[in-house]
Parts: C-alpha cells; sequence; structure tokens
C-alpha cells in the first residue's frame, strides 16, 4: 500500500518531514526511492520545468510541509498581502504562529500532523485558556502548558522526559521540567526549517 503521506515528498524532490521520526530513519523513502512516485516514476527523469512550475512547486510544497488545503492556505496569503513589510516573509510568520505548529516546535509532537491531532483533542491552553483550534495564531508572549487531563495521558507521560532533547528554535523558549513553552519572539524567515523560497510563492499568487 502507498504512504501518500511520503508521496507528497517524493513528488517534490525533498525531505518535507511530515512522518516524524521516520523521516529521520534509514527506511524514508526519499532516500530509498529518489524518483517521483507513480508506476512509471523511476522510468522518469525530473524535467527542466518553467518558471510557472517553479512557482507551483514551491507553493505546493510550502502548504504540504504545513498540511493545508488551497484555499486555506490562499487566505494565508491574503492577510500576509494585507500587511506591511514583505509578504514572503510575513507568510511565513503567520503559518509559524500557527498552535499546531508552535507544538510541534517545541517538541510535543514528532509532526505538525500529530500536533494537529493533539490540539484538536484540547490538550493544551494557552494563556491559560483551552485552545482546540490548530490554526490559532500564538501572540508574543504567550504560554502554551498542557490540560490537567493531557498531563495524566500515556502519550504525554512517555513525552514529557524526551522534552529538550530535540532543538526548539530560538524564537521559542521551553521549559521542559514544567513541560510548557512560550512565544519569546515573533518568527522570521530564517527559523523556517525546510529550503523554501517564499518569493516563488509571492509570484505565484501575484500572476
Amino acid at each position: 500500500m502507498v504512504d501518500t503521506t511520503c508521496a507528497k515528498c517524493r513528488r517534490e524532490g525533498v525531505k518535507l518531514f511530515l512522518k516524524g521520526e521516520k523521516c529521520f530513519s534509514p527506511k524514508c523513502p526519499v532516500m530509498l526511492r529518489t524518483y517521483a512516485p507513480g508506476q512509471a516514476g523511476a522510468s522518469l527523469r525530473r524535467k527542466k520545468v518553467s518558471a510557472f512550475g517553479e512557482q507551483l512547486r514551491e507553493k505546493q510544497k510550502l502548504k504540504r510541509i504545513y498540511g493545508m488545503r488551497e484555499r486555506q492556505f490562499r487566505n494565508y496569503f491574503k492577510r500576509a498581502e494585507a500587511t506591511k513589510g514583505l509578504t514572503g516573509e510575513e507568510l511565513l510568520r503567520r503559518l509559524e504562529l500557527r498552535l499546531d505548529n508552535v507544538v510541534f516546535r517545541l517538541g510535543f509532537a514528532t509532526s505538525r500532523e500529530q500536533a494537529r491531532q493533539l490540539v484538536s483533542h484540547a490538550h493544551f491552553l494557552v494563556a491559560g485558556k483551552k485552545v482546540n483550534i490548530p490554526s490559532y495564531q500564538v501572540k508574543k508572549g504567550e504560554k502554551i502548558t498542557l490540560s490537567e487531563q493531557a498531563k495524566g495521558s500515556a502519550y504525554f507521560k512517555a513525552t514529557l522526559p524526551n522534552l529538550g532533547k530535540t532543538e526548539v528554535p530560538s524564537w521559542l523558549l521551553l521549559d521542559a521540567k514544567k513541560g510548557e513553552g512560550e512565544v519569546k519572539d515573533l518568527p522570521q524567515k530564517e527559523h523556517l526549517a525546510q529550503d523554501v523560497d517564499e518569493a516563488l510563492v509571492v509570484e505565484y499568487y501575484s500572476r
């Protein structure tokens, strides 16, 4: 059976880190099969793409990294475009400040998909209030803590001792002992882990 999540990475030709620990293992399909998915993938070379094709691929890559549908992603772009400053950087900043991404970046989940599920199940408090909306925009200074119910779950009992063992971006603060995090600063372009050219995304939507 084809793993559709890994197929997304193979389609882009790079790791998008959608499967957590599997992405770092020797079993990562992107490393084992360096060609596009599909029956004819192995026999086809990656063709040189047009300027539009490059813009499209970069947009698809960024959209897949954060696990969003086209309509939702386009709305993020429109809001970024309406903000003062560079549209591309504002877009990345808004994506990074999603609650599911912050939960992932702090190490509470091994992938953004898993983080989305945890947030949807209301396992986290933001500034002391329970939030179950993955797209919630976390503000500078807001703390992310676990609900009391979540602390007693088998998943978090296994996860909390490992907090802090993975690198946390400099714009976030993590108190591994307390099991809580905080948005210390607004994220900038360089804080995006994957190699994404946001200027191409802006060009795509500005056609």
